[in-house]
């Protein structure tokens, strides 16, 4: 991965480079607006309760696992440690929300909730599904949902597998997916293709950690290749697509 990083450091474009006027808008307005909103004050205000608590759960793991903690049982502290996305990427993403005004959300992976909550806050009047497939996991993110304000969250435990297809039978469409569930290749891909089904060419997806492995550089290659991706863009810690019809087809490594 420290290879990687160094490649992507090296290759990484600015604004300068852009010549789209949508990628443009999107590097200056969005990518790099450092805005901090009361509502990711709130939220980290969470994050620092959460990395300090001490209780320690049971962990039902259905997904690639962790490479840091192999046991079962978990601190809430080291599970807010290890797998929330940090404040910088968890509020770009409540800009990209906020700024193209999405409703219809998917998070596939909710942790502690942390990330939910940032999708969440972005738009008070959308709805954000969040699928986990902890039981225990889940109920401390309803916790801190309750204790955030947050009701437009619907929190939908059991295998994704099973889950995600059930919902997308329920689902007109979809605005934003932020993909964070299982970091394998076979379903990454899977879960990518059975949401596409129901995005439109203003929708937004989001991988998680496109370099953590061998599988998860491929499955990134495979989705940024599809004929329904018009625009990837590579900021290394996540991959985001846009599926833009007039467009053409496009691929960006964006410093973040």
């Amino acid at each position: 991965m420290i290879l990687d990083y160094i490649k992507y450091l090296f290759l990484a474009k600015n604004e300068h480079s852009l010549h789209s006027p949508f990628l443009f808008e999107f590097y200056l307005k969005v990518l790099k607006n450092s805005t901090l909103e009361n509502d990711c004050l709130a939220i980290e205000e969470l994050r620092k309760k959460l990395l300090s608590d001490e209780r320690e759960i049971e962990i039902t793991d259905l997904g690639a696992g962790s490479k840091l903690n192999q046991s079962n049982n978990r601190k809430i502290k080291e599970i807010a440690k290890n797998s929330q996305k940090p404040a910088k990427l968890a509020q770009l993403f409540y800009r990209i929300i906020k700024f193209y005004n999405y409703h219809t959300i998917l998070d596939l992976g909710t942790s502690l909730g942390v990330t939910t909550a940032y999708l969440a806050k972005a738009n008070k009047e959308g709805k954000v599904f969040t699928f986990e497939g902890c039981p225990n996991t889940a109920q401390v993110a309803e916790e801190n949902f309750t204790e955030l304000g947050i009701h437009n969250v619907e929190v939908i435990v059991g295998d994704l597998n099973d889950t995600l297809q059930e919902r997308l039978k329920m689902t007109d469409k979809i605005d934003f997916a932020f993909f964070d569930a299982n970091h394998r290749y076979q379903p990454t891909v899977d879960y990518f293709e059975k949401c596409l089904s129901k995005i439109h060419e203003d929708g937004c997806f989001i991988f998680d950690d496109i370099y953590w492995s061998e599988g998860m550089k491929k499955a990134w290659d495979h989705i940024k290749s599809h004929p329904q991706v018009t625009i990837s863009i590579d900021i290394f810690w996540v991959g985001i697509i846009f599926f833009r019809k007039k467009q053409p087809k496009q691929h960006f490594i964006l410093r973040f």
